[in-house]
């Protein structure tokens, strides 16, 4: 699935309760998978790392979705020619970008 099918499926499957619970309160839940997946990058043997990667992608998805935000315009229009700094792939720079 790409990312505006996966952008499609999240906001059908939970738009509605995202846009009752309001960007604030998604913003809450998003933050508290960030913490979960912390966790489980600390301890990979004790928690469902790619499930925590899963629950982050839906909630900033969701996010995104009560925001207007095509994610998939936004990615390739920021990412889409490589570096946002100096332009190459892989990145040439000498800090992070």
């Amino acid at each position: 699935m790409d990312l505006r099918a996966f952008q499609h499926r999240i906001a059908t499957t939970y738009g509605a309760k995202d846009s009752a619970r309001g960007v604030a309160g998604t913003f809450m839940y998003f933050t508290e998978e960030v913490g979960e997946l912390a966790e489980a990058l600390r301890e990979p043997d004790d928690h469902d790392l790619p499930g925590e990667f899963a629950d982050c992608l839906a909630w900033l998805t969701s996010l995104a979705h009560l925001a207007g935000v095509d994610l998939a315009e936004a990615t390739e229009a920021k990412y889409g020619g490589g570096c946002t700094r100096c332009g190459h792939t892989p990145c040439a720079c000498d800090t992070k970008p």
